[in-house]
């Protein structure tokens, strides 16, 4: 007698990488989490749905104070994800896992909506050519639309809505107008740079720093701008 037998198909894992933002509180504590709810009202929905690791290294948190600190990220609809840098002896089993080893950037797959390519091109802004692992999105950013692209730079041919945003680990670049969040340098790249002909940001954000519509106020709105930093200092440029 013979008898079939039906090859399984192999188990397969596979790895994938996804940006997480890291917030790392600060004492005063008080004084940290009046700064955070100050970007959130002026950035309403900046945080939701992201992932976020709690970075309480320089906390150094008691049990007592760390359910305190993930209390407030909850009232706040910030979502934790992990802890990095907790006493292992002061982490429950209901609260987000240890998480160690982390990298300053990871393989993120760019959203298809955005109708985004791989390409190699002139930066519109001179003739010095984009890096390689540059983004070049060939129209327009659409309000709720995310790019994330931490291996370079972004270039926009188009403009950049009301309520969408741009994180790059290089510099951004964008043709037409800036209204929504551009956030470049997120690896930690103090030399990153954000371009754009008209400028209307909600917020501009280099190497982790930040400045908001309101702390910029009128004076560069409608303007093509170049910002760049200077120390710990944003640095707004109009450019001829």
């Amino acid at each position: 007698m013979t008898i079939a037998v039906r090859n399984r198909p192999s188990l397969r894992f596979r790895g994938r990488s996804f940006m997480a933002l890291v917030l790392a509180p600060e004492v005063p504590l008080r004084d940290w989490l009046e700064d955070l709810d100050a970007v959130s009202e002026r950035s309403p929905g900046f945080f939701t749905g992201r992932p976020i690791i709690a970075d309480v290294s320089s906390l150094k948190p008691s049990k007592s104070e760390l359910k305190f600190l993930l209390a407030a990220f909850k009232m706040r609809n910030i979502r934790v994800i992990g802890l990095e840098g907790a006493a292992p002896e002061n982490v429950d089993a209901d609260m987000p896992p240890q998480i160690s080893g982390g990298k300053p950037a990871g393989e993120i797959d760019v959203p298809d909506a955005a109708n985004a390519a791989m390409a190699a091109a002139g930066s519109p802004f001179g003739d010095a050519p984009v890096p390689e692992k540059s983004l070049l999105i060939e129209g327009s950013v659409r309000s709720g639309q995310s790019i994330l692209h931490p291996e370079g730079d972004v270039t926009v041919l188009g403009s950049v809505a009301s309520g969408s945003e741009i994180v790059a680990g290089g510099s951004i670049h964008v043709y037409g107008s800036l209204r929504g969040r551009a956030i470049a340098g997120c690896t930690g790249n103090s030399k990153a740079r954000i371009f754009c002909r008209k400028f209307e940001a909600e917020l501009i954000a280099i190497d982790g720093l930040y400045k908001t519509a309101d702390d910029l106020g009128g004076k560069f709105l409608g303007q093509p701008v170049q910002v760049n930093l200077d120390g710990d200092s944003i640095i707004l440029k109009t450019m001829d």
